[in-house]
């Protein structure tokens, strides 16, 4: 018997049973069945196929991932129960999930320059450029807006606000660039035409270097910036007497432009003694950072002090707060190696994860937000890595780039988006 290149050796089998948490119809029967050793992930997949298509004549292919005793199979079976010390006399019972894994990559989306910044936590996506414009993309290829108004490259993108307020369909987003600046943008996320041309109703201006992230209060009233003046601004998003530095009207030719405020921060929050390199803004009065003086810090947005300062050793690019309760600190350096934090365990700053499948510096790192266990890392090594915690081995890896991948995202729940230093943006969906 040959199961997807997974030949049988007749003198090893294995008693399995076959359980899941799925729904019907993606319900197996649950009887033990004798199956090859030699078996790999593909082939326990054919098998449930198989199992699922005895009942219904109308089944299509589903393809499977395995977990045994919680960890997931990424070599036969036989090798598993070795490696795990696990015994192939007792009956032996997988549990079968949906595998997560792209397999479609769809248009790119072209830019003129690097691709330096993405956000695609709504059902647009926001990018950022080394032209020093800002996009609105519906979907591949599809640019809806272009944000105009940056006198240097962006660096950074940020969707602040689903609506201005209750009778508007207005969205904001922030953009952060070598300017020093962080500008807002209103615009409607339904256009009557494509690469409309829009300026920016507010420039926060405070920052003495580059603005190297950003970030959003889940609310969206406030946002935070990181910069390589070592410092975290936090901003007002929308105009008070309080923090307005002027109100004027901008001419561009003889046309008069919307009336556009400047803002100044709030407050700051300084200890980093080198690049803010990222910024997180996960609950209300909660703000973490990573810097390039090796650290990552937790910040009380209410006394402005860090309740948490974690040395990592090494220059800390990125970050981001998610997996299981959202407690978790997904981070990339200045290797290839990604690594998990879990501050909630006292008394050690060890990696509770740690994944070195990259070559090189990791650019971003992004928790899928409805999964504990998926996350994914873009790299300097040209590559883009899906992950999951419960097994070593990148569940995929994306390696069509030509090369740099400077960021990357999640859009719509189940397609990753890639951004890279060359002017085209690719996108994969990931069933």
């Amino acid at each position: 018997m040959d199961i997807d290149g997974d030949v049988e050796d007749v003198s090893r089998r294995v008693q399995v049973r076959f359980v899941t948490k799925l729904k019907p119809p993606f319900k197996a029967p649950t009887t033990t069945i004798a199956l090859p050793s030699t078996l790999t992930r593909k082939g326990l997949s054919s098998v449930v196929n198989s199992l699922l298509q005895s009942g219904n004549d109308d089944w299509k292919h589903e393809p499977f991932d395995f977990l045994i005793d919680g960890e997931l199979v990424r070599m036969s079976l036989e090798d598993f129960l070795l490696a795990k010390g696990i015994s192939a006399e007792k009956t032996l019972e997988i549990e079968y999930i949906k595998a997560v894994a792209p397999r479609k990559e769809e248009d790119p989306s072209l830019h003129d320059d690097w691709v330096s910044a993405v956000d695609g936590s709504n059902q647009f996506i926001v990018t950022g450029c080394y032209d020093g414009l800002g996009r609105i993309w519906k979907g591949p290829g599809l640019c809806t807006h272009v944000l105009e108004g940056h006198n240097g490259a962006i660096t950074s993108v940020n969707v602040v606000k689903s609506k201005d307020n209750e009778n508007d369909t207005n969205m904001v987003v922030a953009t952060g660039s070598k300017d020093r600046t962080v500008k807002l943008w209103k615009f409607d996320p339904e256009p009557l035409s494509e690469n409309l041309k829009i300026s920016s109703f507010r420039t926060l201006v405070g920052h003495t270097a580059s603005v190297q992230s950003l970030a959003s209060q889940p609310n969206g009233n406030l946002i935070c910036s990181g910069s390589w003046d070592c410092r975290i601004n936090v901003w007002q998003t929308e105009s008070n007497e309080a923090d307005i530095v002027s109100v004027k009207k901008r001419k561009k030719g003889n046309k008069e432009e919307e009336s556009q405020s400047e803002g100044e921060a709030v407050s700051t929050l300084v200890g980093h003694t080198q690049c803010v390199s990222s910024v997180v803004w996960p609950e209300y009065g909660t703000i973490y950072s990573a810097s390039w003086d090796h650290s990552i810090r937790r910040w009380d947005i209410e006394t402005g002090k860090d309740t948490i300062n974690m040395f990592c050793g090494k220059v800390v690019n990125c970050i981001d707060i998610g997996g299981e309760s959202s407690a978790l600190i997904a981070g990339g350096c200045s290797d290839p190696t990604l690594r998990i934090w879990d501050p909630r365990k006292p008394g050690t700053l060890a990696p509770s994860f740690q994944f070195s499948s990259h070559t090189s510096w990791i650019t971003a790192c992004k928790w899928h937000k409805t999964s504990w266990f998926h996350l994914l890392s873009s790299s300097y090594d040209g590559k883009v890595m899906l992950w999951d915690l419960r097994t070593a081995w990148p569940l995929a890896i994306i390696d069509s780039h030509e090369d740099k991948v400077l960021c990357a995202d999640w859009w719509n729940g189940d397609i990753i988006k890639c951004l890279y230093l060359k002017i085209e943006e690719m996108k994969w969906r990931c069933d």
